[in-house]
């Protein structure tokens, strides 16, 4: 099964800017990646860009969706790709550990 990756940007900071009163100026996100078996997240923040809010959008009105395309265009796709292969190589050695932990005596 495809390792299937979810966003949750759920939680972010806020400040008035420009008139604007609680702009979104920094996310903090995670993204999982599950396949049948096994689940890995990262995690981390973004500071967006606010040099423009023409096309502000008030607290109230965001989805979760708005942000999370504001993280990823914040991100790049190449950074983007860098996470999804930390995830990946990650639940590639949930399925085959690379090592085990063992202690004498027990």
């Amino acid at each position: 099964m495809a390792i299937k990756y979810t966003w949750d940007c759920k939680t972010v900071d806020v400040k008035n800017i420009d008139g604007n009163e609680d702009t979104v100026f920094n996310v903090h996100w995670r993204l999982t990646g599950e396949d049948e078996n096994n689940t890995s997240t990262i995690y981390g923040s973004q500071i967006l860009d606010t040099s423009d809010l023409a096309n502000f959008i008030p607290f109230t009105d965001l989805k979760e969706k708005d942000i999370e395309g504001w993280v990823k265009t914040a991100i790049g796709n190449t950074q983007i790709k860098q996470k999804k292969d930390l995830i990946s190589n990650e639940i590639d050695d949930l399925k085959l550990p690379k090592f085990q932990t063992k202690t004498i005596g027990e």
